[in-house]
């Protein structure tokens, strides 16, 4: 090591003149500090009575007039041959309508959806507008008699979820939130106690928009402008097929609740609040 260093100065010596000997030294960088923090986790409800998995309906009725539009991607497990044969489970013009509105939502996905729209479930994930959460892999019920849906088994409740927060990540969702909504709704403490070691906030609604199956974008829409009131959270839908009035009902009721005073937030917020 000793003997380079008498070169260099041999140089610089006799090339005084050289700008590589006069050139002024580089400043040097601190150490990135020891106290910088990662970013702070989402927030989540305490578990329930009996440490079960803790429900969330609405927010605060006095923190302001805030209110959550959540959308429902729904698509369950044995729906993959309706897809090929032209469904569609997606909605990129309510996608797109949210965006230029600039509506943050949260979106419960159902892993086999994002499975079938892997590059629609990367875009909303990593789009800052909006926030991904859980809405199980298979869209199966999780208690028996639940709108006719097939049923999850007791022992695969779990797993369902579980497996859906691994499709969202195979997709290229980074950061899906901790929160997670019964298919249909539908739920006992059966399914609050299953879920319990996955650490999920489960999330409900208060005001149901009507939107699935609804042919009456103006009928949807009053229900939604009837049932806000401040904390609200508002179920709707993000599949064309099932939900073909969504888009409509968001580019009426957005502007009207905003005329009301109301701003829109994600779950996350209320939850936060």
């Amino acid at each position: 090591m000793i003997t380079p260093v008498r070169r260099v100065t041999a140089a610089c010596v006799l090339s005084a003149a050289l700008a590589a000997c006069a050139a002024t030294p580089q400043p040097v960088r601190p150490a990135p500090s020891a106290t910088t923090t990662a970013p702070s986790a989402p927030p989540t409800l305490a578990p329930g009575p009996g440490g079960l998995t803790p429900v969330f309906k609405n927010g605060s009725r006095t923190h302001g007039r805030t209110v959550a539009l959540t959308f429902d991607a729904d698509m369950t497990a044995d729906q993959g041959a309706r897809a090929a044969a032209g469904e569609h489970f997606d909605n990129p013009g309510l996608i797109a309508a949210l965006r230029e509105l600039k509506v943050p939502a949260t979106v419960f996905m159902t892993g086999r959806w994002a499975e079938q729209y892997p590059e629609q479930a990367r875009s909303l994930g990593r789009d800052p507008l909006f926030e991904v959460a859980n809405h199980s892999y298979s869209h199966y019920a999780f208690t028996g008699d639940c709108y006719g849906l097939p049923t999850v088994s007791g022992d695969r409740m779990r797993a369902d979820v579980e497996r859906a927060y691994a499709a969202f990540r195979r997709a290229g969702v980074p950061d899906a939130r901790p929160y997670f909504r019964f298919p249909g709704g539908c739920y006992d403490r059966r399914a609050l106690k299953a879920l319990t070691p996955v650490g999920v906030t489960a999330v409900q609604w208060d005001v149901v928009s009507g939107d699935a199956f609804a042919t009456d974008a103006e009928a949807v829409t009053r229900q939604v402008l009837e049932g806000v009131r401040p904390g609200s959270v508002v179920v709707m839908h993000c599949t064309r097929s099932a939900a073909p009035t969504t888009e409509r009902v968001v580019r009426t009721v957005v502007p009207q609740l905003r005329e009301r005073g109301f701003r829109f937030v994600k779950v996350s917020e209320l939850i936060g609040s």
